[in-house]
């Protein structure tokens, strides 16, 4: 049977960014240090194939440190966890390793600094989400105050207009969150932003090659977790771009070949979670089935290395 054409756009930046291939090394370097088992708080990055792939080496993951005993080692997700966490696990004298994404520990220390400055914060994020959850623990209870939509900027309820600051999560939409920014300025005339922006590079540069892709497909893959805050933002991001068709797979296995029914062009990107073993999964089941011609969209080089912390470096 003749297979129909298909041109496969395939983004460039995708898939994996320094913080998450910094937190994966740092589980993987810690198994080899100590051994298994290893706990993990919560998911090292929020990607399936990742986790299991972790835990068939030997890391146990957990959702609190509760669930830790004290005389094996735990890390701290990429995602950031609240001051309480490794102040816990100093306490219970564990070894404790930190894989805290650089980029999140920047805001962290945003925060903190603020703080010091005596301002209230106001954090731009998704409530729940472990980074939001994360970043908010970095200061006392009421310090830092949610906003997920420019509605939550009218009625939130602050100390001191005159004092106030705001951070981002890292993975939000750019484009939503400049109108909340926006939003934020208005009420709020002298509220204090980021010396440089809090959304990280990565989330900007996959969601650039995005804006740029979605033009030219009839439909849309983003390889990624349900879970993963910056995938999810792709597929709006794609949407909104002009792909009619922009949804978000783990595996090739989850692809809807009937709602691709007559495409001639598809666009394929993953997100920061994402390895690139998923997308060359998904390429080949396209390549089953069409007569594919790749394209690469690129709109970025990156070339950002994270060195994971010291105490991994150092011999046993």
């Amino acid at each position: 049977m003749t297979k129909s054409p298909l041109t496969l756009y395939l983004a460039a930046p995708r898939g994996f960014c320094a913080g998450v291939d910094r937190a994966i090394k740092i589980v993987e370097m810690a198994l080899e240090k100590w051994g298994s088992p290893v706990y993990v708080r919560h998911e090292i990055v929020h990607n399936k194939f990742v986790v299991d792939s972790l835990r068939d080496q030997g890391a146990v993951f957990v959702e609190e440190l509760d669930d830790c005993p004290d005389d094996r080692p735990v890390i701290f997700s990429a995602h950031g966890v609240p001051k309480a966490v490794p102040a816990a696990a100093a306490k219970r004298e564990m070894i404790y390793v930190d894989a805290t994404c650089p980029l999140v520990s920047k805001v962290h220390i945003e925060a903190q600094r603020h703080a010091d400055n005596g301002l209230q914060m106001i954090m731009i994020g998704h409530e729940g989400h472990p980074e939001t959850v994360g970043t908010m623990g970095q200061l006392p209870k009421g310090e830092v105050l949610l906003v997920e939509t420019v509605a939550d900027v009218a009625t939130v309820q602050v100390r001191d207009p005159s004092k106030l600051a705001f951070v981002t999560q890292t993975t939000l939409s750019v484009d939503d969150t400049i109108d909340i920014v926006a939003a934020l300025n208005a009420r709020f005339p002298g509220i204090v932003g980021p010396h440089k922006e809090d959304i990280c590079y990565a989330t900007t540069n996959r969601q650039e090659a995005v804006k740029a892709m979605a033009p030219k497909c009839d439909a849309m893959l983003v390889v990624g977790a349900p879970n993963s805050s910056n995938s999810r933002r792709l597929v709006e991001v794609g949407a909104r771009a002009g792909c009619n068709y922009a949804q978000l797979v783990q595996r090739a296995a989850d692809i809807d070949w009937r709602a691709l029914d007559g495409i001639t062009s598809m666009g394929i990107t993953a997100g920061a979670s994402a390895p690139e073993v998923l997308i060359n999964e998904v390429i080949d089941a396209f390549k089953a089935r069409y007569d594919v011609t790749v394209e690469m969209v690129v709109t970025a080089e990156e070339n950002v290395e994270f060195k994971v912390p010291r105490v991994l470096r150092e011999p046993a």
